[in-house]
């Protein structure tokens, strides 16, 4: 059985949101994300999928401690095989393992300082965790650049010189000069064209299958999420609703939210035409969350049971979670539902 490299466990993580029309009145607290439970095997793929909102980045930036949680654990197995509460660490038992886990961000134009050239970006990582010599970081900034396939005649060049999928190379670099056990890579090819999006997904691939690295993947993109992931894990206003491996979730869904998402997926063949569901109302409100199943409002198989009461993430299949009350009963459709119907 494949161990287990990162425990989270009940993670919680809630903000207080002044009003802008009445300064003088209380925060309200928003609950972003509520009791995250999941565990990451060591070498896998795990995607984070949901709508814009639901708390797929807070929760990435929680686990690689850019922000601090409200609650809960990140348990972390270091390479020695010791069990490590992630978020609890402070001083140099910090810095120890941080390394270890790394986060690439979204916007590539953004994530780079334009003060600094690429040597500079890949090689200060190095500067701050290591004693080398500079004739050791030089070989180590040119192996890491060619791996990522950057030409390492433009290390002293800055990042406004190179285009988007470029600088996602150059924070990829960043990351893995660390050699972590564990990248974080936060909608990591959502602000690039579709051909430089294939690129990075071929190199992430690629890099994870020669150095054994371990993916948080975060997206909302369900095309690069099917080729890219072990398992997927569907979000939904701060909650887990639904976990299983990806040919399982994709061919047979268990939450009436992931089936709605499965539905937007785009096919290859254009003369067909797709049964795309239509979720009515609006988005809950996170700061006034709606009661029992956050997701009834907008759920066609909503009950009763469903307005009262909150359904608890559980194991319904072999390792497929649901967080619905009804996940067993619902005969739900998928992609493969679809393309098995138009064959």
């Amino acid at each position: 059985m494949t161990k287990s490299i990162l425990d989270v466990v009940r993670l919680n993580k809630s903000f207080d949101v002044k009003s802008r029309k009445k300064l003088w009145a209380k925060p309200t607290r928003v609950q972003v994300l509520n009791d995250i439970t999941f565990q990451l095997f060591e070498g896998e793929t795990l995607s984070i999928v949901g709508e814009s909102g639901c708390g797929k980045t807070t929760l990435g930036r929680c686990i690689v401690r850019g922000m601090s949680a409200s609650s809960g654990e990140v348990n972390y197995y270091a390479s020695e095989g010791e069990r490590i509460d992630y978020l609890k660490l402070k001083g140099q038992d910090a810095k120890k393992y941080r390394k270890d886990i790394q986060m690439i961000f979204q916007d590539p134009y953004s994530s780079l300082s334009p003060r600094m050239s690429v040597y500079d970006i890949i090689a200060e990582p190095l500067i701050a965790n290591f004693k080398l010599r500079k004739s050791e970081i030089d070989d180590k900034v040119t192996e890491i650049a060619s791996q990522t396939g950057l030409n390492v005649s433009y290390l002293q060049r800055y990042p406004h010189a190179f285009s988007g999928g470029q600088r996602q190379r150059i924070a990829i670099a960043r990351a893995l000069i660390m050699q972590p056990r564990l990248i974080v890579c936060d909608e990591a090819v959502s602000a690039l064209d579709v051909s430089i999006q294939a690129q990075i997904i071929n190199l992430l691939k690629d890099l994870q299958e020669q150095y054994q690295i371990t993916y948080i993947f975060i997206s909302h993109d369900l095309s690069i999420v099917q080729n890219i992931s072990d398992r997927v894990a569907v979000m939904h206003l701060g909650r887990i609703v639904e976990l299983a491996s990806t040919e399982s979730m994709f061919s047979q869904p268990k939450h009436p939210y992931t089936e709605a998402l499965m539905s937007a997926v785009p096919q290859p063949d254009p003369e067909r035409k797709k049964d795309r569901i239509i979720l009515e109302g609006e988005v809950p409100n996170p700061a006034n969350p709606p009661s029992g199943c956050h997701f009834h409002p907008r759920c066609a198989y909503r009950t009763d049971k469903c307005v009262q009461q909150v359904p608890e993430l559980r194991e319904v299949g072999d390792g497929h979670f649901a967080a619905c009350h009804y996940a067993e009963e619902l005969n739900l459709r998928g992609v493969r539902h679809e393309e098995a119907k138009h064959a």
